[in-house]
């Protein structure tokens, strides 16, 4: 364990490790690696080292949204009030089709600011223009798990050999389990793609321990059409070829029956839960309370800022319960507890990093420091849940990751913030005018 070289102090730690600890007057040191070196409180701590930051409020781990396509920034809100299927034939797809590489770098800066001012510290990407991606990540200094996609129209001879080996160049070249960026593989869907392709697929992944990311339920729509055509659900279709043989996760995750939950469960397959997109395009409302009963790991996700129509997952960490509990007809359906950890350590969980997600010793010191003196967080009695129901992404005030403080007083220290949002402008309104 690298020594300690710094120390931020609090007036609350939140940890959520395994206990979930709310510690009041405590303390996060920070070793010269950028991981946690100790946590818990100022009186029980060793020496301080010679750097403290008496920063106050509530630290706690950084959000991890566990779905998203970033670089969607320059088409938000594009298509709006649409179903999934015409929405991205009819105003999503023909804009990306005119998106430079350099439009995507743009669009991946902006949005990586937008999580990180929001404290979202990790996100799991899946979309094209991987380098790009990876390089507006280690730009802005956030964390990614950069799936690259696989989609069909990659593919006009049927076959998807060389993107496969697009990606497993990508992978060698970029993936790094020690720094911000690690790598995984993200075919679109089974009724995108064939269910053999996406067993390929999985195949490299599993072979290099990387993480297997797929759209999977999403809508009624989508489910029907699979059974039509293959006569049973997308999920069993995916067992039957050896997706889930390694690490994996599906997004959404709408329309799983008990079948394809228990499946899931058996496999150790994790779901990333998108409520907002799942709400704004009409798709449903996930299962999310029996997700959890089955044993499935259940993160949270934002999924792209053209369907949300942002990257706050605040908003998703306050959904989720909510939902559970109408879906349910139950309060209990979900605490305010479990949706903190759905956004934190189980999200982290689902995209295969262990380090991220928790403050405990040895993990990536990635935290965020929350404003307590707001009216929303009185009367004090019940901190966690003023968090969950009352909180918002605008009492965040600072966030580290890797232990180097990239916000600062509300706005991100690592790029020309007001350069990134012209260049958003700009290249957002050419796509949409078709130049």
């Amino acid at each position: 364990m690298a020594e300690a070289v710094r120390r931020l102090e609090g007036d609350y730690v939140l940890t959520m490790d395994d206990e979930a600890r709310l510690l009041p007057s405590a303390a996060v040191d920070i070793g010269s690696d950028g991981r946690i070196a100790a946590v818990g409180a100022i009186a029980d701590l060793g020496p301080a080292p010679s750097d403290v930051d008496r920063v106050g409020g509530l630290l706690m781990p950084g959000l991890v949204n566990a779905h998203a396509h970033t670089p969607m920034t320059l088409v938000r809100s594009v298509g709006d009030g649409l179903p999934l299927a015409d929405w991205l034939r009819d105003g999503v797809w023909p804009r990306e089709g005119r998106m430079t590489a350099e439009d995507a770098w743009w669009g991946m800066v902006g949005g990586s600011v937008e999580m990180l001012e929001s404290g979202v510290t990790t996100s799991c990407e899946m979309y094209l223009f991987e380098d790009q991606v990876a390089d507006a990540v280690e730009r802005t200094g956030g964390r990614a798990v950069v799936t690259p996609g696989v989609i069909s129209a990659l593919s006009p001879d049927g076959r998807v050999d060389g993107r496969l080996a697009e990606i497993v160049a990508f992978h060698r070249a970029r993936h790094d389990p020690e720094g911000r960026i690690t790598v995984g593989f993200a075919p679109h869907s089974v009724y995108d793609l064939t269910p053999e392709q996406c067993g390929e697929i999985a195949a490299e992944a599993a072979s290099v321990d990387a993480l297997f990311h797929i759209h999977l339920e999403e809508t009624r729509a989508e489910r029907e059409l699979v059974i039509e055509r293959y006569g049973r659900p997308a999920t069993q279709l995916l067992a039957e070829v050896g997706a889930f043989a390694g690490k994996a996760m599906a997004a959404h995750g709408v329309w799983l029956d008990a079948d394809d939950r228990r499946i899931l469960a058996e496999a150790g397959v994790a779901v990333a839960h998108c409520p907002l997109s799942n709400l704004k395009l009409g798709s449903g409302i996930a299962p999310v309370r029996e997700m959890l009963a089955d044993g499935i790991v259940v993160g949270v996700g934002t999924d792209g800022p053209a369907s949300n129509d942002n990257l706050d997952l605040w908003e998703e960490l306050k959904m989720a319960p909510l939902l559970a509990r109408g879906r349910s007809l139950d309060p209990r359906a979900m605490t305010a507890r479990t949706a903190l950890t759905l956004a934190t350590s189980a999200s982290a969980m689902a995209i295969g990093l262990s380090d991220v997600g928790h403050l405990s010793v040895g993990a990536h010191a990635d935290l965020i420091r929350v404003d307590l003196d707001q009216p929303a967080f009185e009367p004090g009695e019940d901190l966690l849940t003023h968090l969950v129901f009352a909180g918002s992404s605008r009492y965040v005030t600072d966030v580290w990751v890797a232990g180097k403080r990239v916000v600062r007083g509300g706005r991100v220290q690592t790029v020309d913030r007001d350069k990134v949002l012209a260049e958003m402008a700009a290249r957002g309104r050419r796509l949409g005018a078709g130049v």
